[in-house]
Order: structure tokens, then C-alpha cells, then sequence
């Protein structure tokens, strides 16, 4: 299993996976031909059918076009065997004779692959890669999941930890100040400001409610507004566990160290499905991004809570298992309805997992390596239309009442 930093991204949304990825892939390709006088990128599956909403192609051109002239071309309903989300990339000389091609997918989390190297296969840096083993581990040993991070990536994990908690800590701030219209043509207001002065005039136990809300919608804002953010373990669900995090941090004036221990814990839980399964919403819909997102952050709440091992992952298992068969559907391909809602509630559910979980001795009948299955099972029996392609669920639900 490799490093938690691929779960934690750091860059601009709205989408891990249209936005990050092909940035990528288009800077990669951009090294390979500096000579090309013409670029010509063909977007393929769910990566065209949501692309123009999720600001691929602005992604893309932002990288070839101050050097060549480029040219997008859409084909949503061509499926590439390998992943949903394909990219052909072509370059030519001034003659028109072609340069190079190159194959790629943005797999998820703004990783990429293809048939000859895949991001995931990176350096494996932990030795197991299920929660059952690292569980057994901890109850072995005495440590804590966190610790069994730190032994695997070395003290330097600290320092890209603590830079992670800076942006999702800069991206609430933001989003908390900012006001007006997302881009992208549904008119809908940025709440977060709203919220979050509504809250305060509410009692204890509804205003911390609110300002978990308020905190949520803040960064999925940010995401949606291509802001910079942290993938945690999706653009798409960015703003579940900063939500979680500040929200503790601030009623609860937990330190940073103990907040970076917090975010190993979660990255390990993150990683074991992203290994195990997905966290792409092209490949097992959104029950990979927020159901995930959802399970990561209550294990952090778990974990600064003094949960046991036990704890900690019935608080994940809960988190995702709650969150099966959850459809990716968004409308107009943007990230915005119903995604920046659920980022809310998926906080809001993420510490009613860690409440239940500390009222409980740990023990349960369902482990979370086996709904990580169950996840994958689902999202690989989800017909297309509902991962991701806005052609299924609500996207094709509001699409037929606008008409």
C-alpha cells in the first residue's frame, strides 16, 4: 500500500478527477513534445459527459494553449475499455505530421494511469492493506493507527500533514468570507457566510451543528469555485473532514499535533479503499468520495476522542457503510447539487459515527473491510448512468423539470 499522500491532494477544484487529473496529463504530455506547434486532446466516457461542468477542458488548455494552439474534442458516449474517465492526447509539428500520442485515465483522487503504469503501483510503503491486519497490530502492539503511519512514512509525513492542514484550514477561511453566484450557469449563492451567522444566534447544541455545516459548505464552495483545496480523498468531497477538523478544533481547542494525528488515521482508512476498491465517482459512484470522505472523518474524531482501535474503525465502518450505493449524479456535470449538501451532512454524519462508536465497546458484526467490498461489489454492479455521467438519478431528473 503506498503513501497517504495520495490521498491528500493539494490543488484547485471542482473535481479531483476532471480537474486535477488531466492538469496532470496535460503537463506530463507537455514535457514529451516542447516542439509541438499543435495539441489535440479527445476526452473520453464520464471525463466528456461532465467535463465542461467540472472545467476539464479549461484545466487542460490552461497548460497547452500559451504554448500551442489546442483543440478539445468531446466524446461522452465512447467508453474506453481500461477506465470511465479517458484522454487522448496528440501532438503535431507544423507540417500536420503527428508528433506523439499518449493514452492516459485520471483514475481518481487526480491520479493517473493506463496499460503500461498506473500511479497506484508507486512505492508501497506500508506492509499491509487491510484494517483487519493494522487493527490486530495496534491491539498487539500498543499503538495507535496513527503511530503505525509514522513507523511507515518516517517523521517527514509531519511536515506534508501539517502543509494539508494549512490549506484545509485557509479553504474554510475563505469560503466563510466569500459571497455571490458559483460559476457554472445553475445560479445557486454561496450559503457558508449565511450559515454560519444563522448559527450563532441558535443555542449550543444547534449552533455547533450549523457551524459544522457552515464549515462544510464553506470549502465545498471553495471547491466548486476551483479554489485551492485538499482531495480528502476527492475535490468532490473535499469539504467533509476540514469541516470535522475545524469544527473540533475550535469548540474543542485541540491542538495541531493532535489534529495531524488525526488526519494519519484518516489517510490510513482512506488508503485502504482506495487500495481495496475506489474513490472515484466514474468507477463506484459517490459512495467512493463521500461515503469515504464520511468514514475518514470519523475515524479523525474517533481517533481525537481517545478512541481504542476498536473504536476508530466501527466509527469508519459506520461511516461508509451508511453511505452504500450512494449514486455520483450531478447535475450539469457540476459539483454542486447534490454534492455540496452532502459534503454538509456527511460531516454532520461522520461525528454521529464517532459518537455512537465511543458509547459502544468497538464490537460490531460488520467490519469495514468487508463493506469495502460490499463497495466495490456496488459500484461495479451501478449501471454508467449513475456514476458520474449526469445522465441518470437527479441530473436527469432536474434536466427533464428545466425543460
Amino acid at each position: 500500500m503506498e503513501s497517504i499522500k495520495q490521498i491528500y491532494r493539494m490543488g484547485h477544484g471542482p473535481s479531483s478527477s476532471h480537474t486535477m487529473g488531466p492538469m496532470r496529463a496535460a503537463q506530463m504530455f507537455l514535457e514529451r513534445n516542447r516542439g509541438a506547434v499543435r495539441f489535440n486532446v479527445t476526452l473520453y466516457g464520464s471525463l466528456a459527459a461532465t467535463g465542461k461542468g467540472h472545467m476539464t477542458d479549461a484545466a487542460i488548455l490552461e497548460v497547452l494553449q500559451p504554448v500551442a494552439k489546442t483543440n478539445i474534442t468531446w466524446e461522452p458516449k465512447t467508453f474506453l475499455p481500461f477506465h470511465p474517465n479517458g484522454m487522448l492526447f496528440e501532438s503535431y509539428n507544423e507540417s500536420g505530421e503527428e508528433l506523439d500520442t499518449w493514452t492516459v485515465y485520471s483514475i481518481g483522487g487526480g491520479t493517473l494511469a493506463n496499460e503500461s503504469f498506473n500511479e497506484l503501483r508507486t512505492e508501497q510503503v506500508y506492509d499491509m492493506h487491510t484494517i483487519k491486519e493494522i487493527q490486530a497490530w495496534c491491539e498487539k502492539t500498543g499503538h495507535s493507527y496513527w503511530e503505525y503511519v509514522e513507523q511507515h512514512e518516517g517523521p517527514s509525513i509531519w511536515d506534508y500533514l501539517a502543509e494539508v492542514w494549512e490549506v484545509m484550514q485557509d479553504a474554510v477561511r475563505r469560503g466563510l468570507e466569500a459571497e455571490g453566484i458559483l460559476p457554472g450557469g445553475l445560479g445557486i449563492r454561496r450559503k457558508a457566510s449565511d450559515y454560519m451567522i444563522r448559527a450563532k444566534g441558535y443555542g449550543s447544541s444547534i449552533k455547533s451543528r450549523g457551524m459544522v455545516y457552515a464549515y462544510a459548505l464553506a470549502v465545498s464552495e471553495e471547491n466548486a469555485c476551483g479554489g485551492k483545496i485538499v482531495t480528502a480523498p476527492t475535490c468532490g468531497s473535499c469539504g467533509v473532514m476540514p469541516a470535522v477538523l475545524y469544527h473540533l478544533k475550535e469548540t474543542r481547542e485541540f491542538r495541531d499535533s493532535r489534529i495531524l494525528r488525526a488526519l494519519a488515521t484518516a489517510g490510513l482508512f482512506g488508503n485502504v479503499v482506495r487500495t481495496n476498491a475506489s474513490v472515484s465517482g466514474a468507477e463506484v459512484g459517490c459512495q467512493g468520495e463521500v461515503g469515504v470522505a464520511c468514514a475518514m472523518a470519523a475515524a479523525a474524531a474517533s481517533q481525537l476522542f481517545g478512541g481504542t482501535p476498536a473504536q476508530i474503525e466501527y466509527a469508519a465502518e459506520m461511516g461508509l457503510e451508511h453511505h452504500l450505493g450512494l449514486t455520483c449524479d450531478p447535475v450539469c456535470g457540476l459539483v454542486q447539487i447534490p454534492c455540496i449538501e452532502r459534503n454538509a451532512f456527511a460531516a454532520a454524519r461522520a461525528l454521529d459515527a464517532n459518537t455512537f462508536s465511543n458509547f459502544s465497546d468497538g464490537k460490531h458484526r460488520v467490519s469495514f473491510d468487508q463493506v469495502v467490498e460490499v463497495m466495490r461489489q456496488t459500484g461495479n454492479d451501478l449501471p454508467s448512468l449513475y456514476k458520474e455521467t449526469s445522465e441518470g438519478g437527479l441530473a436527469k431528473n432536474m434536466e427533464n423539470s428545466n425543460n
